[in-house]
């Protein structure tokens, strides 16, 4: 694939200043040069793919800088794509810009705004205007608008988010760090041998789903003893 840098960016969705940014900073290889005009390929696009990924993630311009420094600028492609395949499991999801209509949809029923209200305590959503809102989370939109149409009172509710987040955050972190330790640093140690590259994307892909179901039967659990105990209490 030859891309000119107009064609790159578009590929990528980024404008061409962006792309002559990054490559400014050392994030893209340069261009391989047909007389004056710069011809991008597909290994440019996968970089360009990768630093997008590590902006969701919400890490910096130096972060980032710091971690492709330690992929080198004539990676395989592959390397690439295993890069995406690690980070891509713990990527947030992105917010979603709603009117008052299509939010009532999503939902299934119509939000007063005391609802959004109670939604914009748990962090669900967050309002633009009078009429649209920016969901944050927009997985979490069904499940948080049942909840917050529970007769709780409003502190209760919010109590119990900040709880929910603060410890399923720390969860992730460790888990990803355990992941990064026992199954990432050994490959890169090993000499990165192809047939682990195809190993670890395939396993990446699927160790999310697995850890939510885990996470989930577990709580359950938990919340079981801790019934039976206050019950005997």
């Amino acid at each position: 694939m030859e891309l000119t840098v107009d064609e790159l960016a578009a590929r990528a969705g980024v404008t061409v200043r962006t792309v002559r940014f990054y490559a400014g900073r050392g994030l893209l290889p340069p261009p391989r040069l047909r007389g004056r005009t710069g011809l991008y390929g597909d290994d440019h696009l996968a970089r360009l793919e990768l630093v997008r990924e590590l902006q969701s993630l919400g890490l910096t311009l130096a972060a980032i800088e710091n971690h492709l420094q330690r992929i080198p600028l004539d990676a395989p492609l592959e390397d690439l794509a295993l890069q995406r395949a690690l980070l891509s499991p713990w990527a947030p999801e992105r917010p979603e810009d709603l009117d008052r209509h299509e939010l009532d949809r999503r939902v299934g029923r119509h939000l007063d705004d005391g609802a959004l209200t109670r939604l914009e305590a748990l962090g669900v959503v967050e309002p633009i205007s009078a009429d649209r809102v920016r969901v944050i989370s927009p997985v979490l939109l069904g499940i948080s608008a049942e909840m917050a149409a529970l007769p709780l009172p409003l502190d209760t509710l919010v109590a119990s988010y900040e709880a929910v987040e603060r410890h399923t955050t720390a969860l992730a972190a460790e888990l990803q760090q355990v992941f990064q330790d026992t199954v990432v640093r050994p490959y890169r140690e090993g000499g990165r041998a192809p047939e682990e590259r195809d190993r670890l994307t395939e396993l990446a892909g699927k160790l999310k789903p697995l850890l939510i179901q885990s996470v989930v039967t577990s709580f359950q659990r938990s919340v079981d003893k801790a019934i039976r105990r206050s019950t005997r209490r």
